[in-house]
């Protein structure tokens, strides 16, 4: 396993001074930064676990073996969010969860995988500034519009749930009508109103 870098099974025994006692047939050091856990208070919780971990120094003479529990989970989390970004389809509803705001949009998880969501689609009206829409930690249904597979980029669209405004117009609005609007913004030659 030590010569192939293959993951093997192993019980997590106890915590030690640096890290943790791992069985894994004999016994094994995993030190607490290739646990993968971030809190070492979270240390505790591992004991008595099955784990998958590969060893990283493996010295016969003074049975001593170290393993590494957090290079297989990176991989396992590389492995889902590459079979995640395959399964994604233009044109799918998917559903997410805000990770960041920018200038110029939000980026979205969606299943492990990063969208971006561009501010010129998230509403059909003008949206100054992502704050105005969205926070940190929503969950949200979006469009998947575009896949990148060259770039790995995923582009999202949450307008794109609702009908386009424009495409009824022309049903709604007639010349001559009298309609109640905002007053949006002042120009040199006159002004703009929102109707809807």
């Amino acid at each position: 396993a030590f010569a192939e870098r293959r993951p093997i099974a192993g019980v997590v025994t106890g915590v030690v001074k640096g890290g943790l006692s791992v069985d894994v047939g004999v016994r094994a050091f995993m030190p607490a930064s290739r646990s993968g856990v971030r809190e070492t208070a979270d240390l505790e919780k591992l004991v008595g676990q099955d784990i998958q971990c590969r060893i990283i120094k493996l010295d016969v003479a003074d049975e001593d073996v170290v393993v590494d529990r957090r290079a297989v989970l990176e991989e396992e989390e590389q492995a889902a969010r590459r079979k995640a970004f395959e399964e994604l389809k233009e044109g799918a509803v998917v559903k997410g969860k805000v990770r960041t705001l920018t200038d110029f949009g939000a980026f979205v998880d969606i299943g492990g995988v990063d969208g971006l969501l561009h501010v010129a689609d998230m509403s059909w009206g003008r949206v100054a500034k992502p704050s105005d829409v969205l926070k940190t930690g929503d969950e949200l249904e979006v469009k998947v519009l575009k896949v990148d597979p060259a770039s790995r980029r995923v582009s999202l669209g949450l307008k794109q749930l609702q009908p386009d405004p424009w495409s009824l117009v022309e049903e709604k609005y007639k010349t001559g009508d009298r309609v109640k609007g905002r007053v949006t913004r002042l120009v040199e030659f006159g002004a703009f109103v929102e109707l809807e």
